[in-house]
């Protein structure tokens, strides 16, 4: 998660999604996702492109 996310209560995050900072997060993320915003919405999945790209 990055700086000044606001998680609201009750909602679940995937387990290795991104969210981007400032967002605000008003619905469960599904995991493996890229996610950003006010409100929060997925963006894009995370794929192993990404992985490689990282290294």
């Amino acid at each position: 998660m990055g700086s000044n996310v606001t998680v609201l209560p009750g909602v679940r995050i995937g387990h290795g999604s991104v969210i981007g900072a400032g967002s605000v997060v008003s619905h469960d993320v599904p995991p493996m996702v890229v996610a950003v915003g006010v409100p929060c919405r997925v963006v894009r999945p995370i794929t192993d492109a990404d992985r490689s790209y990282r290294q």
